[in-house]
C-alpha cells in the first residue's frame, strides 16, 4: 500500500484546501466524535501511544524505539503494537525479523522487531492482548492515537518542527487527522522534533493548556562519512526531503534524488532505473532503514539493489536524555490509577 500526501497539504492553504473544507468539516466531526465517545478496551499493563496530529511521518517510529530502549534500560520488557501498515497479513502476528518480510508485516514493524517484541494486528485490542500474553511489561503503540480502540495511559504526540501541521486543514483538505484542540485535550504531552518554527504555534497552545512538551532531534547513528561523495539518494517515506537534507548534512553531493510513495515496494522497472542511473554516473546509492528493510529478504533485482545500498541510520535524541524514562514512569502511574478506577466500578 502506498500512502502519498498531496503536495498542497504542506503549503499555505490554497483553493484546493478551501474547496474541500465541507468534507474536512464532516471528517473532523466524525473523527472527533470517535475520539471522545468511543468505548476503549483496557489491558492490565501501561499503554504508551506515540502518535501525531497529522497524516504522514513526524518521527513516530524512532521515538517509539527511544522509549523502548529506555524501558529495557529499566529492566522492563517493552512490546510494540502496530497495525502493520503496508503489509499483507491481516491476522494478529508476532513479528520475527529473521522470518518475515516487509511485504507481509510492513516496514516499520520489521524495524521495531529488531529492538523489542513486536505484534501487528489490524485490531489493536487483539494485538494488545497478545502482547500481554507474550509477557510484555509495557505496550508502546506506534500510531493509533485517533483510533479510539484502546485505553491509553500516556499519549505523546510528535510534531515535526519544519512541517508542523501543514496547511492546518483536516483531511481531505489537509493533513490534520482530527480537530487540533480536541486532539490536544486527549494528549498527555508533545514532542517537537527539529529546529524549525512551524510547530511553535501548537506548542504555545499546548503550553496554555498545561500540556508538557519535550524537544528532540533526529541524529545519524554510527559512523557515516559522506564527505564529497557523489550519491544517488532514494526514499519512500512520508517526507523524503527530510532524508535528502540529512544526506547533504553528512557532506554528500546528491546527484540524483528520487522520491517514492510512503511504504512503496519498488517494481523491477524502478529498481532497474535506480541501478542504471547510479552506474551511468558512478554514484553511491544511499537510502533509509525503512527502504532497506523493504528490499531485505528478496532475491533478484531487489537483492542486487540492497547489496549496493548504504543505509543512513537515524535515532531520536531527546534534548533531555531522561525524558523517555519520565514518560515510562508517568505511564505506569496512570495505569495504576486507571486500574483502581476500573476496580471501583466492578460490583
Amino acid at each position: 500500500m502506498i500512502s502519498e500526501a498531496p503536495p498542497f497539504w504542506w503549503r499555505r492553504a490554497g483553493w484546493q484546501a478551501w474547496a474541500l473544507s465541507p468534507l474536512s468539516f464532516l471528517y473532523g466531526r466524525v473523527a472527533g466524535y470517535r475520539m471522545v465517545h468511543a468505548r476503549r478496551a483496557s489491558v492490565p499493563i501501561p499503554v504508551i501511544c506515540v502518535g501525531n496530529f497529522t497524516v504522514g511521518g513526524a518521527g513516530k517510529t524512532p521515538t517509539a524505539i527511544a522509549i523502548a530502549r529506555a524501558a529495557k534500560a529499566k529492566g522492563l520488557k517493552p512490546g510494540f503494537l502496530s497495525r502493520g501498515h503496508g503489509g499483507s497479513l491481516d491476522v494478529t502476528t508476532v513479528v520475527d525479523p529473521a522470518h518475515h518480510r516487509a511485504v507481509a508485516v510492513g516496514d516499520e514493524p520489521l524495524l521495531l522487531a529488531q529492538e523489542a517484541l513486536t505484534v501487528i494486528s489490524r485490531k489493536r485490542v487483539d494485538g494488545a492482548v497478545r502482547l500481554v500474553e507474550e509477557g510484555a511489561d509495557v505496550i508502546i503503540m506506534d500510531d493509533g492515537f485517533q483510533s479510539a480502540r484502546l485505553a491509553i495511559d500516556y499519549a505523546l504526540l510528535v510534531i515535526d518542527a519544519t512541517r508542523g501541521l501543514g496547511n492546518g486543514h483536516i483531511v481531505p483538505g489537509g493533513p490534520v487527522r482530527a480537530p487540533v484542540r480536541l486532539q490536544l485535550r486527549q494528549a498527555t504531552a508533545l514532542l517537537k522534533v527539529g529546529d524549525g518554527n512551524a510547530a511553535d504555534r501548537i506548542v504555545r497552545i499546548a503550553a496554555r493548556a498545561a500540556k508538557p512538551y519535550f524537544t528532540a532531534a533526529l541524529k545519524v547513528s554510527g559512523e557515516n562519512s559522506f564527505d564529497g561523495l557523489k550519491v544517488l539518494a532514494f526514499a519512500g517515506i512520508a517526507d523524503p526531503e527530510k532524508f535528502f537534507r540529512t544526506v547533504r548534512s553528512l557532506g554528500a553531493n546528491i546527484e540524483v534524488a528520487t522520491a517514492f510513495g510512503d511504504h512503496e515496494h519498488l517494481s523491477e522497472e524502478e529498481i532497474d532505473g535506480l541501478l542504471a542511473a547510479a552506474d551511468q554516473q558512478n554514484l553511491t546509492i544511499v537510502t533509509t532503514s525503512k527502504d532497506f528493510v523493504r528490499l531485505a529478504g528478496h532475491h533478484g533485482k531487489a537483492e542486487k539493489l540492497a547489496v549496493r545500498c548504504r543505509v543512513v541510520e537515524v535515532e531520536m535524541a531527546f534534548t533531555d536524555p531522561l525524558a523517555p524514562r519520565l514518560i515510562i514512569d508517568r505511564a505506569f502511574d496512570a495505569c495504576r490509577e486507571r486500574r483502581l478506577r476500573e476496580a471501583k466500578k466492578k460490583p
